[in-house]
């Protein structure tokens, strides 16, 4: 459970949201704030990201997936593992799809 501007938005034991629809940004921030993550430009486009595939294909994308396709819309640089761990430490599908507010990506552990 976590407290977004005095809202309780139930989330699983890992952070992921109960209910995809409760997702904004300000709960993208709080939920980066719990992992002492400021996000800055990059970070959200690949939120964005994550969140504009979730919306197309109905899954979230994991790591594979994600640097096989971001790096044609968002720039070379972001189809590079090491960028994007650098962005999301704990793992750009998991930890970036949590900030999106998507479900636990396939294969995550």
């Amino acid at each position: 459970m976590i407290n977004v501007n005095g809202k309780e938005i139930e989330t699983d034991a890992e952070g992921f949201l109960a209910n995809l629809d409760d997702w904004s940004e300000d709960v993208a921030v709080v939920l980066s704030e719990q992992d002492q993550l400021v996000l800055g430009e990059k970070h959200w486009q690949v939120i964005n990201w994550i969140r504009n595939y979730y919306a197309e294909n109905g899954t979230s994308p994991n790591l594979r997936v994600i640097t096989k396709l971001i790096g044609n819309d968002l720039g070379e640089e972001f189809g590079d593992k090491k960028y994007l761990f650098d962005l999301f430490p704990f793992g750009p599908a998991k930890q970036a799809g949590r900030y999106a507010g998507m479900p636990k990506p396939t294969g995550c552990v």
